[in-house]
């Protein structure tokens, strides 16, 4: 069954509520928008209607349903819909899973038969507890007793039964899990319970998982067991993002997905970045398949009709609002600098973001809403050749942009005319001039525990660029000495772990000395830092 449009009026948060134009294609609908506005009323309405449709009957609860200034009449006619194949529910036709699914641990130490699936419904509001696991091993176990004695063949092997019962849930949790097996249900008559392992270990209970683990688990195994009775159908499942990282979030709504039968549909209402990521990539290969229906900035104290959203940019910007709300101003720094060193590309090699990482370094505790990137050689920079300084601030407004070049034979009218531009420059001819500063080698020099080695490293310091200035490099290019500094360093200190090349010996080892209250750190801090 797919759900077409649905309207409701008079109930609870909504007014009179419309949403209409639900492709017939529509495997996935996603409800968007932030907490309160209604998404979990809606998923109360098909509930509701789906228990009076069905003879299940409704708890009657009229401060629940009703928004304050309604009566108690006609409860029922305020909710219609129309599918592929009617205007109303019957029995089988709709499922709903709350927020609230929770079953953190169980042992069963008897066993009884269940009934059919259908023969009850257990949930009835959304406000209610879900929790189906316990419930489900029982179903799991009873039908295995049954389908041993009654039903399966006499060829019928126990490892083929076995394979056959829980291979179902296993393949898909193994996909979420690749450390994760399910391999049983334990024995239901002495402190029954899931049974797991997990690397080298076995023979866990179910309730050893963790809160991920156990919520993805549950999902599946619902699924699974309710999908033999619900085969034509709308699931409904309120925030199945809880307890889940972004990159399982993604990964198990595509599980429920290839486990959803042929004709039904999957709607959900989710705030999650990782689940709204994997339904833009099924829309992107089939956009007729998936629906978004945003709920955001709606008056539903009016009649307000809702149609699915093109993923649009200005679509995702409220999604992420949503998602992440206040946090945004965390993620996204205050100030990008853009600077020297080779960029990201496809393939980091290990001097990538060389001059950003040790930029990083020196300034992350003081100020941590600053974020270094290299961005290519000192023209590309000046030019924003790979458009960061362009599209940064689009993606993350209100982004403050510099860029920051080395001032390495420009003259003083060239450093001039960049600053006019917005464009900083060092104060000295590189980054390397900072961090091989002779103020840097005595704090070197301190940490390794040798303060009265600094001369004997100031003095090879001395030496390796008056060999460099030998080989007609200008005095203060420090960078050329660097590698003779470093090799000095190590065998004056006796130096181990500090970095395979000079390179690694910068970000790793003589970034971390450099700290406020040093005269090189200031200078540093003023080149990059000072507005005046």
């Amino acid at each position: 069954m797919r759900l077409l449009d649905i309207r409701v009026r008079n109930f609870r948060k909504f007014c009179d509520l419309t949403i209409t134009e639900i492709p017939s294609t529509a495997k996935l609908v996603v409800l968007t928008g932030p907490n309160g506005s209604g998404k979990s009323s809606l998923f109360d309405a098909l509930l509701l209607k789906y228990r009076i449709d069905s003879q299940y009957g409704w708890t009657e609860d009229a401060k629940y349903y009703n928004r304050p200034q309604e009566e108690l009449v006609n409860l029922h006619s305020r909710i219609s819909l129309t599918t592929d194949s009617g205007n109303g529910f019957s029995q089988g036709n709709l499922y709903v899973r709350s927020a609230y699914r929770s079953d953190h641990e169980f042992s069963i130490y008897s066993l009884q038969r269940q009934g059919p699936v259908l023969a009850s419904l257990n949930l009835a509001r959304l406000i209610e507890p879900d929790a189906t696991v316990s419930v489900n091993y029982q179903r799991l176990a009873s039908q295995a007793m049954e389908d041993i004695f009654v039903n399966e063949s006499s060829a019928t092997t126990m490892g083929d039964y076995r394979e056959k019962l829980i291979g179902e849930v296993q393949k898909p949790f193994k996909r979420l899990f690749p450390d994760l097996t399910f391999t049983g249900i334990g024995n239901p008559l002495a402190d029954g319970s899931f049974q797991f392992s997990k690397g080298t270990s076995t023979g866990f209970d179910y309730k050893n998982l963790s809160g991920g683990e156990k919520a993805s688990f549950d999902m599946i195994l619902d699924l699974v067991v309710k999908r033999r009775s619900y085969v034509d159908a709308v699931y409904c499942i309120d925030e199945p993002e809880i307890h889940m990282n972004t990159r399982l979030q993604g990964a198990l709504l595509q599980e429920l997905i290839n486990l959803l039968p042929d004709n039904s549909q999957l709607w959900i209402a989710s705030h999650s970045i990782g689940m709204m990521r994997k339904a833009r990539e099924m829309y992107d290969a089939a956009p007729s398949s998936v629906a978004f229906v945003d709920f955001s900035g709606h008056d539903f104290d009016q009649a307000i009709t809702l149609t699915p959203s093109r993923p649009t940019r200005a679509f995702w910007e409220g999604v992420m609002h949503v998602a992440l709300d206040d946090l945004t101003a965390l993620v996204a720094p205050k100030l990008v600098v853009i600077c020297e060193g080779n960029p990201k590309g496809m393939i980091a090699g290990k001097n990538t973001d060389h001059d950003a990482r040790i930029y990083n370094s020196i300034f992350n505790d003081e100020m941590p809403d600053t974020m270094f990137i290299s961005a290519g050689n000192s023209k590309e920079v000046q030019n924003d050749f790979i458009g960061l300084a362009t599209v940064l601030p689009k993606l993350a407004p209100g982004i403050q942009i510099n860029r920051l070049i080395d001032l390495d034979d420009h003259a003083p009218d060239d450093v001039a005319e960049f600053k006019s531009k917005g464009i900083r420059v060092l104060s000295l001819r590189h980054l390397e001039a900072y961090l091989y500063d002779d103020e840097v080698l005595i704090a070197l020099c301190e940490s390794q525990g040798k303060p009265g080695m600094a001369a004997d490293l100031i003095a090879a310091k001395a030496r390796a660029i008056e060999s460099v200035v030998s080989q007609g490099h200008s005095a203060d290019d420090v960078k050329k000495a660097a590698g003779s500094i470093y090799n000095s360093a190590k065998k004056i200190l006796s130096l181990t772990q500090a970095g395979n090349d000079a390179l690694a010996f910068a970000r790793n080892t003589l970034s971390k000395l450099v700290k406020p209250g040093m005269v090189v750190y200031e200078k540093l801090r003023e080149d990059i830092f000072n507005t005046g």
